[in-house]
């Protein structure tokens, strides 16, 4: 009979042991039921800073989906938290009722973030803390920070650590003024030293984020919401949002509850066994020989010891601990840390090299002529060389110079083709070089492949050039490049100048029928938005709309927000209102209960708050036009005074402006797309750092430049060309635009778009008609703007009855996830599922 092994955790951890210990056989040992804190299958958490960045979706950084424990036999209890553990009779209680007995027991409960004590955290009429306040550990964190960045205007982050830094680079990737608060005297005390800790600040400085060191916070301000914190030397700091990332503590205390050995964390042995014989713990939430690990390197080398023992394959399996050394990414900046990183006896030989323009800096601890530690910020060319030198102790060479530097001439830099087959290559999913090169003989021959395959590189990133490296080692000439990375939406394998030709031959005018036609019938929800965005830009008013292809937003023609309200934001054509129009917005925000008003970046008005059954009403009393603040559009062209007040203007940028709005507004992009017009070259409207960008200069003249960005990625805006009329301006923006909309890629901003193919290509097909394309470009444009309809018409004529109606849930309900293989008897002759949800 199969042993029944019941896993209090479905995190990183937990469910890797799982996936360990089926790969071992495990599966015909044991009957495996899980419990899960979160209603989802397990995620990549490393992941979570590109999911607040914007540069993944959420359903990108699942690892185990809620599918995969069926398929492997796996009863998940997701979204039920285990409140007690029975030692005595062997059986582990969750919330709602459920208990599951065990045979064996495996607590594998993480970790939590560290919230320090901080007047005025919590909110005053309610449990929890105040609006603003955030910490960032899981995904719901991750979509609660999100959706209040969109209307936030300055955020802090409380710690300079490493989850601390990726928070504010999410958060600057959002537009956000961004600051971090840090208690020590420089970031990432834990792995840096205080002189690349320096270095770092002065890099983040550079990419925009303010950073405050030795500030100890005291309390947050504000009643009911965020306006400040107040910091133990008596300072203060504005804002309107506060991300707490100070660290985490181990989630000890369910162990610590029933009687097991708990110090800081669950104390285990090299067997991982706690002070109870059938109960086993791996993960952050364990203490191995008084160490608690908060890398994910250690966490794997435990579940796989575990499992080989478990499994039999190997019964004395053993963990001594790990030997640190990390390679990543930090807001962009590469970095390898290893071992010591201060010299430790008095004969400990330092070596250093710092070059603070580039921000490069390079620490070695030797001792005896042995590597005892490394630390490569900004430069980590040399990391698999040291870390083999490191791991194996091997002697360094008399020149360590050798060890800093990719030298040319005689010395021969290690590559990972030397490294050996155990050594990990990707930090965040713990794979080994040898796990690559067998799958490559697997017949992962391209990169895409590979990575799916093994999930290397699918973390942080800073080891794809490796994985990239080994499979050119391993598969040499057989090495192919993956057709689907070409595809411009996942489920239609088509690249977009073939799929373009392909629905333009059938005349395939609706999501469904691309489907139907071009992907054998198979429906991909993630391809539906991109695909009704292209098919907008090629049949204009003859595309056939289906309401399943529409995001939310785009459904109802307003952002969502947190609590599931919305946001509407009326056409301010050029930022220039009228009282008449003020008055109306005044009146509507009084009518409808508006819980704020806000004056975005984008000179307009935003109303947020509103009910989804009140849109309607809303827009017809506003009577202005949407603003398409929602979409993947035409967003706003931000204007400046221009010439008519203004003392230094020399071009009317406030007409110009107005002028865009009009002609391009609500026109469909592959991703959206923000104008500025400035009259003079003071750029105080910020045109040289947009999408597309409009300046005045002497003589009457127009400078248009193309693909700026104010993001985490800041960009000057390319200069593509020098009109002397609004009219030419106008039409050379068109046609930029349809170019732009013919040839991006999906969700590809103007500013990726001129760099991939250069400002001299795209002055050559735009303003010199190299290809003789410049015509076709105007009408196609002319097209898209004659067949504009203001989408709050809907206003009028629902699209469907339902469109307006709120019908989510006014409390949280419990839905049932039936696994067939996973039916407990109840004792009466009837059946019980075991997975709730």
């Amino acid at each position: 009979m199969k042993q029944k092994l019941v896993i209090i955790g479905n995190g990183m951890a937990g469910a890797r042991f799982v996936e360990d210990l089926l790969a071992r056989g495990g599966g015909g040992q044991f009957e495996i039921v899980m419990f899960g804190d979160e209603p989802y299958g397990n995620y990549n958490r490393i992941l979570l800073s590109g999911v607040l960045a914007g540069t993944h979706q959420a359903q990108d950084i699942f690892i185990n989906p809620l599918a995969w424990y069926e398929e492997n036999n796996v009863a998940l209890h997701a979204g039920v938290r285990v409140e007690r553990i029975d030692r005595a009779n062997k059986i582990v209680y969750g919330a709602g009722g459920v208990s599951e007995a065990y045979d064996k027991l495996l607590i594998a409960t993480g970790s939590s973030a560290f919230v320090p004590p901080v007047e005025g955290i919590k909110s005053e009429d309610r449990e929890g803390y105040k609006d603003g306040v955030f910490v960032f550990r899981t995904l719901d964190d991750c979509d609660g920070i999100a959706n209040y960045a969109e209307k936030s205007k300055r955020a802090v982050v409380i710690g300079g650590g490493l989850l601390g830094l990726e928070a504010a680079r999410g958060l600057l990737n959002r537009g956000i003024e961004t600051h971090v608060v840090h208690l020590m005297g420089h970031l990432m005390e834990v792995q840096l030293d205080n002189q690349a800790g320096r270095m770092l600040k002065r890099s983040m400085e550079a990419m925009g984020v303010t950073v405050h060191t030795e500030k100890a916070t005291s309390g947050i301000l504000g009643n009911g919401h965020v306006t400040g914190l107040q910091f133990k030397d008596g300072s203060t700091l504005d804002c309107d949002m506060v991300v707490i990332s100070a660290g985490i503590r181990p989630n000890a205390q369910l162990a610590k509850d029933c009687g097991l050995n708990v110090e800081r964390g669950i104390v285990i042995d090299d067997g991982m066994m706690t002070s109870d014989e059938n109960i086993f713990s791996v993960g952050e939430c364990a203490q191995h020989r008084g160490v608690t690990y908060g890398l994910v390197a250690p966490l794997w080398e435990q579940t796989a010891a575990l499992a080989d023992r478990m499994s039999g394959r190997k019964p004395n399996a053993a963990y001594v601990g790990s030997k640190l050394s990390t390679k990543l990414k930090v807001m962009g900046v590469d970095l390898a840390v290893m071992g010591a990183k201060e010299p430790e006896h008095d004969d400990d030989e330092v070596v250093l090299y710092s070059e603070p323009s580039r921000g490069v800096y390079k620490k070695l601890i030797v001792r005896q002529g042995k590597l005892r530690g490394a630390m490569l910020l900004g430069d980590t060319s040399t990391a698999a060389g040291l870390l083999q030198a490191y791991d194996r102790a091997a002697q360094l060479p008399e020149d360590r110079s050798a060890m800093l530097f990719t030298l040319s001439g005689e010395t021969k830099q290690l590559s990972v083709v030397d490294l050996p087959h155990e050594a990990q290559i990707c930090n965040c999913n713990g794979v080994s070089k040898g796990a690559i090169i067998n799958a490559v003989k697997g017949g992962c021959t391209s990169l895409k492949k590979l990575c799916d395959s093994t999930r290397a590189g699918s973390g942080c990133g800073a080891c794809k050039p490796q994985v990239e490296e080994l499979l050119q080692f391993a598969a040499g000439d057989l090495v192919t490049v993956d057709p689907s990375v070409h595809y411009y939406v996942p489920g239609v394998p088509f690249n977009k100048h073939d799929l373009i030709a392909a629905i333009q031959a059938k005349k395939l005018k609706s999501v469904s029928a691309v489907f139907a036609e071009l992907a054998d019938g198979r429906e991909d929800p993630a391809s539906k938005a991109g695909l009704a965005s292209l098919l907008k830009t090629i049949w204009h008013e003859q595309y056939e709309d289906e309401r399943d292809a529409r995001f939310i937003n785009d459904r109802v023609h307003a952002n969502i927000q947190k609590d599931r309200t919305f946001s509407v934001v009326p056409r301010i054509y050029g930022g220039v209102t009228s009282a008449d129009e003020l008055r109306r917005i005044a009146d509507v925000a009084d009518k409808y209960h508006v819980p704020m008003v806000k004056i975005t970046g984008g000179q307009r008005i935003d109303l947020l708050g509103v009910k989804k059954e009140d849109l309607p009403g809303m827009w017809k009393d506003l009577g202005m036009p949407s603003g398409h603040a929602y979409s993947k559009a035409f967003r706003t062209c931000k204007t400046c005074v221009g010439t008519e007040f203004c003392r230094f203007g020399v071009g009317d940028s406030t007409a110009l402006g107005i002028a865009i709005e009009r002609r391009f507004q609500g026109i469909e992009f592959p991703a959206k797309l923000k104008m500025a017009t400035t009259g003079c070259p003071r750029n105080c409207s910020e045109a040289s750092t947009k999408d597309i960008g409009l300046t005045a200069i002497e003589g009457g003249k127009w400078e248009i430049a193309v693909g700026g960005a104010a993001g985490a990625s800041v960009r000057k805006a390319d200069l593509m060309a020098t009109v002397d009329t609004h009219e030419d301006a106008l039409k050379l923006t068109g046609r930029f635009m349809q170019y732009y909309r013919e040839n991006a890629k999906y969700l590809e901003r103007t500013y990726d778009f001129v760099e991939r193919l250069g400002i001299e290509k795209v002055r050559e097909v735009v303003v010199d008609d190299s290809e003789g394309i410049a015509a076709r470009l105007d009408a196609e444009i002319q097209a898209a703007v004659d067949a504009f309809v203001d989408p709050w018409q809907e206003a009028v004529t629902p699209h469907h009855p339902s469109q307006f109606v709120n019908i989510l849930p006014k409390a949280p309900v419990v839905t049932t996830l039936v696994v067939p293989s996973r039916l407990a008897h109840d004792g009466n002759g009837t059946t019980k599922v075991v997975t709730t949800i």
